[in-house]
């Protein structure tokens, strides 16, 4: 069995992601956590000495906050209704990095599934500021799923590598967890700066080679300048429909996608990401 959550903001944006996931793992026994946090603006502000005002306050948020959750579920009911799932709500006043910090830990979560953008997205930011703390401190795989994206079963998935890292199971596992109830062809993308590989690369190389025996694959060493360039090339010459890297922070992820905007890297995800802590 599955643990998935899904934070929302009730954005359209993070609807579309509970539905991609909806689908994805619409094979698989399943339980499902709807997330929504609220930390009321003005909750803490000097102003608001009364004791009552604060409360009526909390009440009001915490009501709203449990109302659309329960529509969300209804709206899931209607439209995917599958017997392996289990939907269970979860309302918390916190903020969402912790919740779900907490949640992953508490209810031993195997994938979180979230949009890129929430309700006030500005078209120019490559992810939301609450998908980027997510990425950032997630102790479990997240899967991004970018604005207006359609459900399309992931039958190519693209895995670019520097090949820095010694792999291990937790770092292997959630791959092969999308890819086989999917059958997926994996294309691992090793971006070439004109260098040999070192014998530790070579190892590690060998090690995804043994991981991925039983997973349709092959291996790609493309020559590039840059990484993001190297993945928008392939795109054009390959269907890709999810994209998964590992959050190395030795490795060029986080220069790649914390540190740039859209406009200056030139690369826009219109793919699923699917992101998996180092």
């Amino acid at each position: 069995m599955k643990n998935i959550l899904l934070p929302t903001d009730f954005s359209d944006n993070s609807f579309q992601a509970i539905s991609y996931a909806l689908q994805l793992f619409k094979k698989d026994v399943c339980t499902f956590y709807l997330l929504h946090t609220y930390t009321p603006v003005i909750y803490n502000m000097d102003y608001m000495q009364n004791t009552a005002a604060q409360f009526d306050l909390m009440e009001a948020v915490k009501s709203a906050s449990v109302d659309g959750l329960k529509r969300i579920e209804a709206k899931i009911d209607a439209t995917y209704k599958n017997s392996n799932h289990t939907i269970e709500r979860i309302s918390s006043f916190s903020t969402l990095t912790q919740e779900v910090k907490n949640i992953v830990a508490k209810k031993n979560v195997d994938f979180v599934v979230m949009g890129t953008q929430g309700a006030t997205g500005a078209k120019e930011v490559l992810f939301g500021s609450n998908a980027v703390h997510v990425f950032k401190n997630a102790t479990c795989p997240v899967l991004a799923i970018p604005k207006e994206t359609e459900f399309k079963e992931p039958k190519n998935l693209l895995f670019p590598s520097d090949y820095g890292i010694n792999y291990q199971d937790k770092n292997i596992q959630p791959i092969i967890k999308i890819s086989k109830p999917h059958n997926s062809h994996l294309h691992i993308m090793h971006v070439s700066f004109g260098d040999d590989l070192t014998d530790e690369q070579s190892q590690n190389q060998e090690t995804l080679k043994r991981y991925f025996e039983k997973t349709p694959h092959d291996f790609h060493d493309v020559r590039n300048d840059a990484v993001s360039a190297a993945i928008v090339d392939f795109q054009k010459q390959q269907p890709v429909d999810m994209l998964i890297m590992i959050n190395n922070k030795h490795s060029f992820f986080e220069n790649l996608f914390f540190k740039s905007r859209i406009n200056q890297i030139g690369f826009h995800i219109g793919i699923p990401f699917l992101v998996i802590p180092a």
